[in-house]
């Protein structure tokens, strides 16, 4: 059947199973909403395309497939950018679809075209942080570039992909044919395992160690592994350190998880790094906050530790650290063919009951070290009280998203995650902005699960249109903003360093109820509840009761800029203050 190209788009998508796309609208893309008007698909309408990327983002971290995107061209691409560069440093899986100028008109400068260094260049602009970027230059060609486009995007090391479309090739109409072709394709590709003489390897060496360690980052969560990683290291009866894009690798309450490593690591997981004489990686790109820069001494002390890695990305095998054993394979597979072998050579198990009281003795003196503060009156309240109080009300598979400053830094640390997969989090571009539109995604993905961002006043002020979206499409969010008056985190940097914080906070008393902006009453002007806490003792209960209505929440939280306590460290302080011992707060 003859349709246009925008119409068998859309039919693709359906086939693809997807029900949500993530937009806003312009000129060269109101041809393929059109042909999504009557549509089962849903087009989940922002007032900024950076939020529909974050959304999409998040969205495809619950989901487990590639997300999609619709974005106008020129402005509205670069508007997307930092969600979909993003998404990239995160492996996330997203294929962004664009239109753009006619190909008639290419070089002529017209409306939005990009021509600086060559015609109609708009759309290189994606180069250097998707896996590839496609223009289609004819119509019979866009079914097998969807096609390849989807692939990529999931396939390997995840990651999101640029379709290019100039506006009148979704306006030609042509023949089925080509997109029938492809339907006739897998849906999926099979992914990298590991053989039986190197797994026997690895479980040989781990099982001679006299201190072993396994050391997992977001790959596997973007495998679903977390069941074959429980399963293995509970056998073997190893202690688990994760980055963190692992946190929530496995419950943060199991007996066998050390925390979160590198520059907001404890003392218990960063000498439990530095001491162990064989790691096994798996899925993780050793990264420097988690690695404290890879300095020796402060996290881990490879080569003296022997490293053994795992990843589906053959470029991140020894990137930072030389390892003796490196496979390529995919997280959930490979654990599943370790699982196998190690319990036909060892049917046993290994039992480690001193590791055991040992991580237990930690958390408890760890959980009581932070005491005073979870349980301090103060107000504007500490930080481990607005977490400690948060855990305590939400349900264990609820769904969280964080963005940049304390409220990354200390859920990381302090606030258990126990359900794998239910922590959202910008890793590798940490970027702030990300944890509300997030939340977007995360409701979609999962609407019978609470959904809550926790977030920052730098973070909710970047982009707070996103709650026109939640309002307009009813979903029951809440934005928990833990408001320190400023970029807390920079601050306190730049405070210890230059003695001052010009630029880094915002005017106004934090303890006065009238400091501006009141988000609480941003989130009512857009149709969304918006409480503001004026006593600690509030919070556990309007939190409860948010949760409760189903109804889109802000709560704005004044929070004490209290410091993130660390063991590790990070080269920047080197940078600011050499040969100086100077934190990276003010004392």
């Amino acid at each position: 059947m003859n349709k246009t190209v925008a119409e068998h788009l859309v039919d693709y998508l359906e086939h693809r199973d997807i029900k949500h796309v993530f937009g806003l609208c312009g000129h060269t893309n109101i041809a393929v909403l059109a042909a999504m008007a009557d549509s089962p698909i849903e087009f989940v309408s922002v007032r900024h395309e950076q939020v529909a990327s974050h959304a999409a983002d998040a969205y495809a971290r619950v989901s487990g497939k590639a997300s999609v995107v619709l974005s106008h061209l020129s402005p509205g691409l670069t508007n997307c950018a930092t969600g979909v560069a993003n998404a990239a440093l995160d492996c996330i899986p997203m294929v962004v679809i664009a239109g753009d100028i006619p190909t008639h008109y290419y070089g002529k400068h017209p409306h939005q075209e990009v021509n600086l260094h060559a015609d109609a260049a708009q759309w290189e602009i994606y180069r250097p942080f998707v896996k590839r970027a496609w223009r289609v230059e004819r119509a019979d060609l866009m079914a097998e570039i969807l096609e390849k486009a989807f692939h990529l995007a999931e396939s390997g090391q995840p990651g999101p992909v640029l379709v290019d479309v100039p506006m009148d090739i979704f306006s030609q109409t042509i023949s089925a044919k080509s997109f029938e072709k492809v339907k006739s394709n897998t849906r999926s590709l099979v992914k990298p395992s590991i053989d039986d003489d190197t797994a026997e390897r690895i479980i040989e060496q781990l099982a001679k160690a006299k201190s072993p360690l396994v050391y997992v980052g977001g790959g596997i969560l973007l495998s679903c592994a977390s069941e074959e990683l429980g399963q293995f290291v509970e056998h073997m009866g190893l202690p688990v350190a994760h980055s963190l894009m692992g946190k929530g690798a496995l419950r943060d309450d199991h007996p066998l998880v050390l925390g979160m490593s590198g520059f907001w690591g404890t003392e218990l997981v960063n000498q439990s790094c530095l001491n162990a004489d064989c790691i096994l990686a798996i899925g993780t790109r050793f990264k420097e906050a988690d690695c404290s820069s890879w300095y020796q001494g402060y996290t881990f002390n490879i080569p003296d530790s022997k490293l053994i890695q795992i990843d589906i990305e053959p470029q991140e095998i020894g990137r930072n650290y030389p390892v003796e054993i490196g496979v390529i394979a995919d997280a959930k597979i490979a654990l599943g063919v370790l699982n196998r072998v190690a319990r036909q050579i060892y049917p046993n198990g290994f039992s480690n009951n001193a590791l055991k009281r040992k991580i237990a003795e930690f958390r408890k003196g760890f959980k009581e070290s932070n005491r005073e503060m979870e349980e301090s009156n103060a107000f504007p309240m500490m930080p481990e009280r607005i977490l400690a109080e948060t855990r305590r009300v939400l349900p264990e598979n609820a769904i969280i998203t964080t963005d940049v400053g304390w409220n990354k830094n200390g859920v990381g640390q302090q606030f258990d995650i126990l359900e794998p997969g239910s922590i959202l989090t910008p890793g590798g571009f940490a970027t702030m902005g990300f944890g509300p539109p997030a939340a977007i995604g995360a409701k979609l993905a999962a609407p019978d699960r609470v959904v809550i961002s926790l977030v920052g006043d730098g973070g909710f002020g970047q982009n707070p249109s996103m709650l026109a979206t939640a309002v307009e499409m009813n979903l029951g969010i809440i934005w928990l903003v833990m408001n320190n008056n400023a970029f807390g985190t920079i601050a306190g940097l730049q405070k210890a360093h230059y003695g001052l914080t010009y630029g880094t906070t915002f005017p106004g008393d934090l303890a006065n109820a009238e400091i501006k902006p009141n988000y609480s009453e941003i989130a009512r002007a857009y149709g969304a509840e918006g409480i503001r806490i004026t006593s600690s003792d509030e919070l556990q209960p309007i939190l409860t009761a948010a949760i409760s209505s189903g109804k889109p929440t802000v709560i704005d939280v004044p929070m004490i800029n209290n410091p993130t306590p660390t063991t590790g460290h990070w080269n920047i302080l080197d940078i600011y203050s050499p040969d100086k011992s100077i934190s990276h707060v003010a004392t």
